[in-house]
């Protein structure tokens, strides 16, 4: 168990869905989330002028994944600003600034490439930029105060709704979906249903398969997520699905309930597991 974390959010114009100010309150490192449709009402606070980093997310029907580019800016909101511009993938934003204003070019640069190293491993969202920053040499002390930086972003970013750097750690009590030919293992998680590599996707629909399974199959294979095999698809990488009857109906091939066909090695569902 880690360590309890005071995280305070103010809501400036009171609306849960307008801009939010979030901090750990022991930190010196502050995020802004900015919706796109209050970048007017962002450019009018003080704070969303300070140097820092950035990231934009948003959604493509297309995509797989949540998507998300990641930058720095020593002109804080006017840099998100130009990318109202100029792209249209985005619906969020969030800028991370320090409270004591003691961010500096060496910081940014440090924490832009830090950030993106990260997320890139956590493989949770799909870049929309493909740079890759350089990786800077610091000093020691310096390394180990952004590092400490990079825990707060972390918390922060995924405290606003955006789980950029949450890695998936394959459990051992995990639950097993079975079909004629096929295996799938995964579980539940504080996301959503997790489905691992290697778990196998019947290749045929039902004829009564909802229109969503069959394009969120689709859009699975398209991006990679699975590839086809001779007798199945597979997954070759862990996806996490937004319900797991959305995971089971992929897997199967056909309206599914996840809650009673997950089961795990002594033949418990998924519901008597954890909702019994």
């Amino acid at each position: 168990m880690g360590r309890g974390k005071t995280i305070q959010i103010f809501l400036p114009d009171g609306s849960a869905n307008g801009i939010k100010l979030a901090e750990i309150t022991s930190a010196i490192e502050k995020a802004i989330l900015i919706p796109r449709n209050n970048l007017q009402e962002a450019v009018k606070r003080k704070e969303t002028a300070q140097e820092g980093i950035y990231f934009l997310f948003g959604t493509d029907d297309k995509r797989a994944k949540p998507l998300v580019y990641i930058g720095q800016t020593k002109e804080g909101i006017k840099r998100i600003k130009n990318h109202d511009q100029n792209k249209d993938f985005w619906n969020y934003a969030i800028l991370i600034i320090s409270k004591t204003k003691s961010f500096t070019k060496t910081h940014i640069e440090f924490l832009e490439e830090l950030t993106i190293r990260m997320a890139k491993e956590s493989n949770r969202f799909e870049f929309e930029n493909n740079v890759s920053p350089k990786h800077y040499e610091i000093p020691e002390s310096l390394e180990a105060d952004l590092l400490d930086s990079f825990d707060t972003i972390k918390i922060l970013t995924t405290t606003l709704g955006f789980p950029l750097f949450e890695t998936n750690i394959k459990t051992v009590n995990n639950f097993y979906l079975k079909g004629r030919g096929i295996m799938a293992e995964g579980n539940l998680t504080n996301d959503g249903f997790i489905v691992y590599a290697g778990s196998q996707v019947k290749k045929e629909t039902t004829p009564s398969c909802h229109s969503y399974l069959i394009n969120k199959r689709e859009m699975l294979l398209s991006n990679g997520i699975i590839s086809e095999q001779t007798d199945y698809y597979q997954f070759e990488e862990d996806f996490i699905f937004d319900s797991c009857s959305t995971a089971g109906g992929v897997i199967l091939g056909r309206s599914t309930n996840g809650w009673t066909k997950w089961k795990n090695t002594d033949g418990q569902t998924l519901d008597e597991v954890k909702r019994k």
